[in-house]
């Protein structure tokens, strides 16, 4: 163990870090805001934002919006949910921020996604294969598939 205050420091805000990420893993369905996630460690909204994006990659409002798309690609490749179903049941209040942000990080509409995956994976691979397959994209990795 290091004696070094910063470092301690340092570790202690990645701890704090992936609290919030675990929180936001377990309640994606949730009402979450970022207020709310750094009232959770004692945080300001802005230092929060500013520290997870500078460790994760991306806020913590782009990294819950991914939690639930993915969730949403689940439900609707089981395909016995609407389109609106799908969006509540993930914690979306807004069935238009959630198609926009589904195309965005899918590179289709949940329901071209819906047909798409009916005619694409059902049966052919297995779920844990299928997953990894149809994870969620940013917008300027996003894939070309053929609109169906």
């Amino acid at each position: 163990m290091t004696s070094d205050p910063e470092a301690l420091r340092r570790l202690h805000e990645i701890a704090l870090l992936r609290r919030v990420r675990d929180r936001i893993d377990r309640e994606f369905a949730q009402p979450l805001d970022v207020e709310a996630l750094a009232r959770g460690v004692n945080m300001s909204a802005g230092h929060l934002s500013r520290r997870f994006r500078a460790t994760y990659g991306e806020s913590p409002y782009s990294y819950l919006m991914t939690r639930r798309i993915e969730r949403a690609m689940a439900l609707l490749r089981r395909g016995d949910l609407s389109v609106t179903e799908v969006c509540f049941t993930v914690g979306c209040s807004s069935l238009g921020t959630f198609s926009t942000r589904f195309t965005e990080l899918v590179g289709m509409s949940p329901s071209a996604y819906r047909r798409w995956a009916a005619e694409s994976i059902d049966g052919e691979l297995p779920s844990c294969h299928a997953k990894q397959v149809v994870r969620p994209i940013r917008n300027r990795e996003a894939r070309e598939v053929p609109a169906g």
